[in-house]
C-alpha cells in the first residue's frame, strides 16, 4: 500500500550542499558532488548518489529486496572494499512511488555496515 509523505510522516530530499564521500576497507566506493540528503520523520538522513559517481564494479547484486510504503521496493548490493564484504550495504529504489521520483536509480550506503560516509567542505 502506497502511502504518501505528510505532516505525520514528513520526508525531504534536498542537494546535499557538500561533497560525500564513502569509504570501506580503505577504498573509496563512492565521492560526489550531487548527492541528495533524504530526511524521514526521526530517522537519519541518508544521502542517495548517482552511479556516475560510485565505483559500482565494487557493489554485487544481492537477493534481498524490502518494502516501503512511502518510497517502494528497495533493491540490495552487496559492497566491496580492499578484501572487506558488507552485505547488503547498499540499496536502491529502481521504481520509487510518485512522492519520491528524485531518488529513482540512486544508491544509498548503510552507514553502520561501512566505514565511514563523509560530508566533505
Amino acid at each position: 500500500m502506497m502511502k504518501e509523505p505528510g505532516p505525520d510522516h514528513p520526508i525531504t530530499v534536498r542537494p546535499a550542499g557538500k561533497r560525500v564521500r564513502v569509504v570501506l576497507g580503505g577504498a573509496i566506493v563512492a565521492e560526489t558532488d550531487a548527492a541528495l540528503r533524504l530526511e524521514e520523520n526521526l530517522y537519519p538522513p541518508v544521502f542517495y548518489i548517482p552511479r556516475a559517481d560510485i565505483e559500482m564494479d565494487l557493489l554485487a547484486p544481492s537477493p534481498k529486496r524490502t518494502h516501503c510504503p512511502y518510497k517502494g521496493e528497495a533493491s540490495y548490493f552487496t559492497v566491496s572494499g580492499h578484501g572487506i564484504e558488507a552485505r547488503d550495504a547498499a540499496w536502491s529504489y529502481e521504481t520509487p512511488y510518485p512522492a519520491l521520483k528524485e531518488i529513482e536509480g540512486l544508491v544509498a550506503f548503510d552507514r553502520a555496515k561501512v566505514d565511514a560516509i563523509e560530508e566533505l567542505s
